[in-house]
């Protein structure tokens, strides 16, 4: 038996969740009640619970802290959170701690259902003291689950020979029960914040496959679920006279996504719908018009379902705006930055202005420059897999834009962030030699040292060197020396009792006259003067 210990400061919740359940069937016993944290952390302790049902607001410790304490007394916990509409953002701190999932107040018995078989039947495939037949049944329900989702996932990755299978071919190798009638491809999009919590965002796709299994697996033969990055992919087949019904009740599912999207704080969601095709054949062209009206989201706006079609032609953007990319060349060549931002602006108006434009096409524009951008930077002999912003992490972070305005700043923001970094590296290259001559300057300048000796030891001929010194120093070579030697000199001249020749010779002047003659113009003393002064 699974142990569930129930946790609500209202007596009449934990009534209702005992009541609402037959434990018993779920292979579950209730073996504890309490109505503060201190009493549910000391039945944690006590009952060696599997599951806790916990209100996210209690007396005592709150569901937070029994959460934490909880784990730490039993990592292997299921915690599955209680929160009322207004405590929803308190309870979004508990899922990074780990929780099972959450549930709403008032409690729906169809989803407490859901989440405790979820949890039951990972909790049956970690005990070890399963019956035989019980592991085998476990194992090929699981192989089967895993079949079924790498189908889609096959579809996705593009290695599905779609000409030589049929729907028997694919119910027997994928474990499907596909029936001749409509197949259909599905794709949920979030967009969200590219450092948004990968736990809010799991749960959250999770409340997503649990709302369209729910409201469209009666109107199909079947359908299959698959949770990708910022995606969930639902492949629907069912029958001609169940076309309006599963229109009618995706629309319902849209507006309980949007809800469970709001109470995360998802920026947008979107639905795409692929083509409807006839054949099981054609279920690559269903997911690839889901995919393009996904993207349509760029244009038309989210929160909404958008049909997929395959448009015969897309202008080309690159050419329609070809003046404004070469002056973006040109400012990515040399690294403007001002200048890439100020192009990346005015293109961003001129594809806001152009009637009839595809979000698919605005988006291969955009990683298209990225690209170009990336190529260009080769120039400088720059380490591109240094740059955070690879090729891969941009296409992931320009996919969670939500709009075509939004896709502009995330390509401006992410060449913004790689020239400063090129910039600064460039500086850095630059000014490492210069360290190296000021720190081979204070070790020798006791030393008849030169222009050439130091140009040579750290790699440069003299022109470049003299130039560059100037350019990081704010002084020639020849002031920067004088001025180590008369700074080492005054040093000697307050501290010893040195005649002024032998400190003259000690910091690397062979002639008196020029040795007094520098210290004067630079002290505006003598160096006896300046001695009887500071000494």
């Amino acid at each position: 038996m699974i142990k569930v210990i129930i946790a609500d400061d209202e007596v009449k919740v934990c009534q209702l969740i005992f009541g609402l359940i037959d434990w018993k069937s779920m292979d579950m016993e209730v073996v504890g009640i309490a109505n503060n944290g201190l009493e549910t952390l000391e039945l944690i302790r006590k009952l060696k619970p599997d599951i806790v049902i916990t209100d996210i607001r209690m007396p005592g410790y709150d569901g937070l802290e029994v959460i934490k304490q909880g784990k730490q007394i039993n990592k292997n916990i299921d915690f599955i959170i209680i929160s009322g509409y207004g405590n929803f953002e308190y309870a979004q701190s508990a899922i990074k701690y780990g929780v099972s999932d959450y549930l709403l107040k008032p409690i729906n018995k169809k989803e407490l259902i859901t989440t405790l078989n979820n949890i039951r039947k990972k909790h049956k495939q970690k005990t070890e003291h399963n019956t035989v037949q019980e592991q085998l049944r476990l194992s090929l329900q699981n192989n089967a689950e895993k079949l079924r989702s790498s189908f889609l996932n096959d579809l996705l990755e593009d290695v599905v020979n779609q000409i030589n299978f049929n729907i028997d071919e694919v119910n027997k190798n994928y474990y499907f029960h596909f029936r001749p009638g409509i197949f259909e491809v599905l794709v949920v999009k979030l967009d969200y914040e590219h450092n948004e919590s990968y736990g809010n965002i799991q749960i959250l796709k999770q409340k997503i496959s649990h709302i369209l299994r729910e409201k469209l697996i009666s109107d199909c033969f079947d359908m299959e679920i698959y949770l990708k990055n910022s995606r969930v992919y639902c492949m629907l087949n069912y029958g001609e006279q169940n076309k309006k019904n599963i229109r009618k009740k995706l629309k319902c599912s849209l507006d309980e996504i949007l809800v469970q999207k709001n109470l995360f704080c998802t920026k947008e969601v979107t639905i795409g719908r692929g083509e409807a095709v006839n054949d099981i054949c054609q279920i690559k062209h269903s997911l690839k018009t889901a995919e393009w009206a996904i993207k349509q989201r760029l244009v038309e706006g989210t929160g909404k379902i958008l049909e997929g079609f395959q448009p015969k032609v897309y202008s080309d953007l690159k050419v329609l705006f070809g003046d404004t990319i070469k002056k973006l060349e040109t400012s990515l060549e040399i690294l403007d930055k001002d200048g890439v931002v100020r192009e990346i602006d005015f293109l961003r108006h001129q594809v806001l202005r152009k009637t009839n434009v595809f979000g698919q096409e605005v988006f291969n524009l955009v990683i298209d420059i990225f690209s170009l951008f990336l190529r260009s930077i080769r120039n400088f002999q720059f380490d591109v897999d240094k740059i955070e912003d690879s090729n891969s992490t941009f296409y992931l972070r320009a996919d969670l834009c939500s709009s075509v305005w939004e896709l502009f700043i995330c390509l401006s923001e992410s060449i913004s962030k790689i020239i400063d970094v090129i910039i600064k590296e460039k500086i850095q290259a630059d000014i490492k030699p210069i360290l190296m001559a000021k720190e081979y300057i204070h070790q020798n300048y006791m030393h008849r040292v030169t222009l050439k000796e130091v140009s040579e030891f750290v790699g440069f001929n003299e022109s470049y060197f003299s130039a560059l010194f100037k350019k990081e120093s704010g002084k020639n070579f020849t002031e920067y020396l004088s001025e180590i030697r008369i700074n080492k000199a005054k040093e000697l001249l307050k501290e010893t009792n040195l005649s002024t020749i032998d400190i003259c010779q000690t910091v690397g002047y062979n002639d008196l006259k020029h040795f007094t003659k520098t210290f004067k113009r630079l002290t505006g003393l003598k160096p006896h003067e300046y001695r009887k002064l500071y000494a």
